[in-house]
């Protein structure tokens, strides 16, 4: 059984090395946790204002992540959605879970429009926003105030009041 729950201090090193697994080892990506601060501040960084982070917990495993950082006027950035291979897929539905858990709390937030960046080497990412309704878009028609990492090289939208797909759960 997964539940997916607020992320807590106790989750840190676990969501650390889970994120760190997936870019460096799965997918070779040259960053680190140098390069991402957020990591070491996550309370800090996205729970507060409208933002939050979750992580999918199987027992006490962490199978996953999901974040949101408020970026201000009823905008938000989706981040650090990753997913232990073994939990990914139609079958386990975690990433599903994850995604409906944040557009849920969008909703009760009255955040409208969320973006996201991503590496061309997630394609499966890829695929999984436009099923549940994201458009991809270019850099230039993100907010001023997303922040945009190093890596991202392709960028999503998504308005949470224009009845977007919602993931069956």
């Amino acid at each position: 059984m997964i539940d997916i729950v607020p992320f807590s201090g106790n989750y840190l090193s676990d969501v650390v090395d889970l994120i760190l697994t997936i870019q460096q080892r799965e997918f070779d990506i040259p960053i680190t946790l140098d390069d991402q601060p957020d990591l070491l501040n996550i309370p800090g960084f996205y729970q507060k204002g409208s933002g939050n982070f979750w992580v999918a917990l199987n027992a006490s495993e962490i199978a996953g992540t999901i974040a949101l950082l408020d970026i201000g006027n009823g905008k938000a950035a989706l981040r650090k959605m990753f997913v232990k291979e073994q939990f990914r897929g139609s079958t386990r539905k975690v990433a599903a879970r994850l995604l409906t858990v944040l557009l849920d709390w969008c909703r009760i937030c009255n955040i409208n429009e969320i973006y996201l960046g991503t590496t061309a080497k997630f394609q499966a990412a890829h695929r999984f926003y436009e099923k549940y309704g994201f458009s991809q878009i270019k850099q230039t028609e993100l907010p001023a105030s997303f922040p945009v990492m190093s890596v991202d090289t392709k960028f999503y939208m998504y308005f949470t009041d224009n009845g977007g797909a919602k993931p069956a759960v």
